[in-house]
């Protein structure tokens, strides 16, 4: 059975880490970067675990250097993605990664990136927002830099400020000027946790950071009163069950607990995270969660509802998006 052909909406990805490899080695050889180390003899990504990974992908995001190059990586991510039925997407997208932080070059980068979206949406049928991501492992310094870039290009493809990384680095609470800075400006917030940090680090960044969403979440089902406050505070889980697997957040599709959370009343949605890196897609996903839990069309359905729901998008893109999930008659 296959769940291509099902309109979907995916909340969390990264924008370099859906690069396909063939891209980054194009890239890299435009620009005579030797990064061959970070590739399998097959030509995949090759990383051995959490850490391993930050670092190929750092070194596959050195080949990114120019506006150019992101307004390519967008386009090439969204014909990709919109393969695979998916008909809003939302990605994180650092300054980092795109002048270093400041706020000039960001301009120009985001440019970029938000006229490939148009053009994307016109040749493929899917939205694109941005969410700008502080880089958790770069410190609560660098994270400052990222936050001013959102506030200040808040609206149209920018859609909120979001954190990344290394989750282990510091606690919620060293980030809070980051996260009161776009909260002023009136930006959605979200940020990655228990994905390794377990419940704690989940209570602790709803408590210190204030956000509407979560990525990952999963250490949450550990709690049974955090799981009441999650319900009760209608926060959303951005759960990537196929990256979680290969990086041993959990050791197997079996053990997962998007179901068992999903059970407890909490608001999930599915998303690749970083989808080459991971040797998935939102196809595969569904598939993968069809097998291991039973889930059906109407599962994936009830999903993308909730996806939509959560969406930091405006609200005249969220009904133009749900048009295009409704069933074809």
């Amino acid at each position: 059975m296959s769940f291509q052909h099902i309109p979907k909406v995916e909340l969390h990805t990264h924008l370099e880490g859906c690069a396909p490899p063939d891209f980054i080695r194009m890239l890299a050889a435009e620009k005579k970067i030797d990064i061959s180390g970070i590739f399998t003899p097959q030509g995949g990504y090759d990383f051995r675990d959490f850490d391993h990974f930050l670092k190929v992908y750092e070194a596959a995001c050195t080949t990114l250097q120019t506006p150019d190059d992101f307004r390519r990586l967008t386009l090439a991510v969204l014909e990709e993605t919109a393969a695979h039925g998916v008909v809003y997407m939302e990605t994180f997208v650092s300054p980092d990664f795109c002048g270093g932080g400041d706020l000039a070059a960001w301009k120009d980068y985001l440019a970029a990136m938000s006229d490939a979206a148009d053009e994307g949406e016109a040749r493929f049928g899917i939205t694109l927002r941005g969410i700008v991501t502080g880089i958790r492992h770069f410190g609560p310094e660098a994270c400052k830099p990222a936050a001013r870039c959102a506030a200040e290009t808040f609206g149209g493809f920018v859609v909120g400020y979001g954190m990344a990384g290394g989750e282990m680095a510091g606690r919620p609470a060293d980030y809070a000027y980051s996260f009161d800075l776009a909260r002023e400006a009136g930006m959605p917030l979200t940020c990655h946790a228990g994905e390794w940090g377990g419940a704690a680090m989940v209570a602790e960044t709803i408590r210190d950071l204030k956000v509407a969403r979560i990525g990952h979440g999963i250490g949450a089902i550990d709690d049974p009163a955090l799981l009441r406050e999650i319900v009760e505070k209608d926060i959303v889980l951005e759960v990537c069950p196929g990256s979680n697997v290969v990086l041993k957040a959990v050791p197997d599709w079996a053990s997962h607990p998007i179901a068992r959370l999903r059970d407890a009343g909490v608001k999930v949605t599915v998303s690749t995270d970083d989808p080459p890196f991971f040797h998935t897609t939102m196809s595969a996903e569904c598939d993968m969660l069809h097998r291991t839990f039973g889930w059906d069309e109407a599962d994936f359905t009830a999903l993308n509802q909730t996806a939509l729901a959560a969406a930091f998008c405006d609200d005249a893109t969220r009904a133009r998006v749900a048009k295009r999930l409704e069933p074809a008659r």
